[in-house]
């Protein structure tokens, strides 16, 4: 299924037909960095823990998969009010974690600039509007994602506390906040605040540990010697190229390499 979301930095390029007959057998999906979900959508597993430690995008996943006709017939309101005004209004406004919040978020996504989260130092989304138009498609299935989601177990968590639980039969897909320059793309600049280089060696140890275990794991992360060196020895590390899509200029978006490690 496709995500419903469209997440910067997300991995649907990835999961290809081809890339998903390669996976390793495995009986629970652990997506830590849950963003898009795009591991989840496109392997549409029978048992998950999907985990992010924003709780819009948890609260949007939940209302989805326990009332998606509510949260649908108030996403197509918001398709008829849709104006800049309109979203100027909606982004003002202070996330609650009930209905209401979850189409914010999924409206917001929508219509900025990009499909980008960003909050500013006060902890307010701040990006502007965008050129997209539709609010609400009928293309959209929320009542098959909830369907999907209804298999899951959803939380708002850090990644080391849900990674705590990976174990033999696990999959575990990560795709944290890229967080050093690579390839020149500037997307490091969204994630620097977010992210840092101690989390980047936290999760190292967390996937170490996870691997120990007897969990699979399969990392995307930050073309860069700095970060090969963080898991030199860990698995099979590749390059994939991507291209870059988040520059709002069109020399930033570019072919771009990515370090995809199986452990």
């Amino acid at each position: 299924m496709k995500p419903f979301l469209k997440w910067a930095g997300g991995k649907r390029w990835l999961f290809t037909a081809e890339f998903i007959d390669s996976l390793p057998k495995f009986e629970r999906l652990i997506e830590p960095f849950l963003g898009g979900g795009a591991a989840f959508f496109a392997i549409e597993p029978k048992k998950a823990v999907l985990s992010d430690v924003n709780p819009e995008l948890i609260n949007l996943y939940r209302w989805i998969r326990d009332e998606p006709e509510k949260f649908c017939a108030e996403l197509k309101s918001y398709q008829h009010k849709h104006s800049k005004d309109f979203y100027y209004q909606i982004r003002a406004k202070k996330f609650t974690p009930n209905l209401d919040g979850a189409v914010r978020t999924l409206y917001l996504n929508r219509t900025c600039w990009n499909g980008l989260y960003r909050l500013n130092k006060s902890g307010k989304f701040n990006v502007p509007i965008g050129t997209k138009l539709i609010v609400y498609s009928e293309n959209d299935d929320f009542i098959e994602a909830s369907r999907l989601l209804s298999l899951v177990e959803l939380r708002v968590s850090d990644f080391e506390n849900t990674l705590k639980e990976a174990q033999s039969g696990d999959l575990v897909f990560l795709d944290p906040p890229y967080t050093v320059k690579h390839n020149n793309n500037g997307f490091v600049k969204y994630n620097e605040s977010i992210f840092s280089w101690e989390d980047q060696e936290r999760l190292a140890k967390c996937i170490q540990v996870a691997t120990n275990n007897g969990a699979h794991v399969i990392l995307t992360n930050a073309d860069h010697p700095s970060v090969r060196a963080l898991y030199d020895g860990f698995g099979a590390i590749t390059s994939v190229a991507r291209n870059s899509v988040i520059s709002g200029k069109s020399s930033g978006r570019t072919k771009t390499t990515e370090i995809l490690l199986r452990a």
